[in-house]
């Protein structure tokens, strides 16, 4: 299987919540194939190849969407909706990073299939080490399926 151009796609609002995660992920050296999209709308253009990404391939999948919920445009439920609803990304693994620790945040993700769910923690260590601890849970350990 030919190596993906983009492993990780950030989907993130927050410039400050953007820029520590890119951190924490260079720290543990993933950092080398991340593309930071700023909303909803630029993450459903980005995974289905439309609008500002209409020149790549929709079959050029990153290995784990990093989704936060709470954005403007198109939320983090909707995005994870149209993932799940299209043949070509509805296997793509998604983790749910939010400060949201509303419960209907949480059973809603995972009723529209997301892999996991995370809350943003407060403390920079700790979020450092969350980060971290995903980026190399998705890239290194999990086994993805090869479609």
């Amino acid at each position: 299987m030919a190596e993906r151009s983009v492993e990780i796609l950030l989907v993130e609002d927050n410039k400050r919540d953007a820029d520590l995660t890119l951190r924490a992920l260079k720290k543990k050296k993933l950092s080398n194939k991340v593309v930071w999209v700023k909303d909803g709308e630029e993450a459903l253009e980005y995974l289905f190849a439309k609008g500002r990404y209409a020149d790549r391939s929709i079959t050029d999948k990153p290995k784990v969407v990093l989704l936060d919920l709470k954005m403007p445009k198109v939320d983090g439920l909707e995005v994870l909706k149209e993932i799940r609803n299209n043949s070509v990304t509805e296997k793509l693994p998604v983790v749910i990073m939010t400060s949201s620790k509303e419960e209907q945040d949480i059973v809603q993700s995972y009723e529209y299939g997301v892999n996991s769910y995370i809350v943003k923690p407060v403390d920079f260590k700790k979020f450092m080490e969350s980060v971290a601890d995903v980026g190399f849970y998705w890239l290194l350990l999990n086994q993805p399926t090869n479609d």
